[in-house]
């Protein structure tokens, strides 16, 4: 299997003069996903009027891609991995909850706080990972059973130890700044995280050996293995990745709305989801990339937040996000298709 089809996902191709050829860019697990974002940003952008495409208008897209895209790149590094992590949904108000009890109700320094929410979230994927591994039991399984018992720990101590479920939260200034903070009144400074995290991801998964390995696990399991591919090792790391962003991600909303509830955070498992989806990542793995889920990611925020500037009723919301996600699957696989039956030399198969 050649480095290729490892680092981007898509089939082997020589690279040539040809590079930007339609049949290149139509082998990009982005191609499709690029294609949906721009038609439907195009489509928002006349039913919604002007207040869409107005700062104010594009801060409210940004803000919801940049806290479901952090979750989104590791969920899809494991889609791509052939694995699924749905316990995202619990570990995201499990972090909450623990900065907000640690720091807020016994008011120790948020440092320690911070701490023990993101070790909780790479405590839940390590738990997952070596679940995963030991049992052979389907990820979807695994990670389900996750879900409820991390919802129900969360639930029952918090009640045990503040006697409520809702804890309240307040930082310094150091700690609105970092995770809790506006840009120009508008913008959450999530969005420079997110950005952090494509460019680390996106290193991870089409330049290192890493995500070779990634690509190798996703297309056979069992071949990556003969290669000598540490496959337990990366599935629990990248277990332990999706637990991690999932905490940052509950530390933040704890910090931004100065509180936490142990309802929070279950949206998340299908919002990641249909981005990654969106994103061009086979839900059987081995094909995707981060641009791909970037895409994807800021095609659900447009038509999740964009349904409001319009005259619509909010309640289509979901009915369009469903029609978005299966038109988006279907326009992914016939670029592959296309790809497939594409001859750089007479241009058709």
């Amino acid at each position: 299997m050649s480095d290729t089809l490892h680092r981007t996902g898509a089939p082997p191709a020589t690279r040539s003069a040809r590079s930007f050829s339609f049949g290149a860019l139509a082998r990009r697990p982005e191609a499709g996903s690029f294609l949906g974002m721009v038609i439907v940003f195009i489509f928002f952008a006349i039913a919604g009027g002007a207040n869409f495409v107005t700062l104010g208008g594009t801060a409210s897209w940004l803000n919801v891609a940049a806290e479901i895209g952090i979750v989104a790149l590791p969920v899809g590094l494991l889609m791509i991995a052939g694995e699924l992590d749905i316990s995202i949904g619990s570990v995201i108000p499990a972090a909450s909850m623990t900065v907000a009890i640690i720091s807020g109700y016994f008011g120790l320094p948020l440092i320690l706080g911070v701490a023990a929410a993101l070790a909780l979230g790479l405590l839940v994927g390590f738990v997952n990972g070596i679940l995963v591994i030991r049992t052979g039991v389907p990820s979807l399984i695994v990670t389900l059973g996750s879900l409820f018992a991390v919802a129900g720990l969360t639930l029952g101590l918090s009640v045990i130890i503040t006697g409520s479920t809702g804890v309240p939260i307040q930082t310094g200034p150091i700690g609105k700044a970092l995770l809790g903070q506006f840009i120009a009144g508008i913008f959450q400074v999530t969005i420079l995280w997110w950005l952090v995290a494509i460019v680390v991801v996106g290193f991870l998964l089409h330049i290192s050996r890493w995500g070779n390995w990634i690509f190798a696990l996703g297309g056979d399991k069992v071949s990556a293995r003969n290669e000598g591919i540490p496959i337990d090792r990366l599935i629990i790391q990248l277990f332990m990745s999706s637990g991690f962003a999932a905490a940052f991600i509950g530390i933040s909303q704890a910090i931004l709305y100065n509180s936490a509830q142990v309802s929070t955070g279950q949206s998340f498992i299908f919002n990641s989801i249909i981005s990654v989806v969106i994103g061009g990542v086979l839900l059987t793995g081995g094909f995707g990339s981060v641009v791909g889920i970037v895409f994807g990611t800021i095609t659900f925020a447009i038509v999740n937040q964009g349904i409001f500037y319009t005259g619509f009723d909010a309640n289509w919301a979901s009915l369009i996000i469903g029609v978005l996600l299966l038109l988006a699957v279907l326009l992914n696989n016939t670029f592959r298709k296309m790809a497939l039956n594409y001859s750089p030399k007479k241009g058709k198969s």
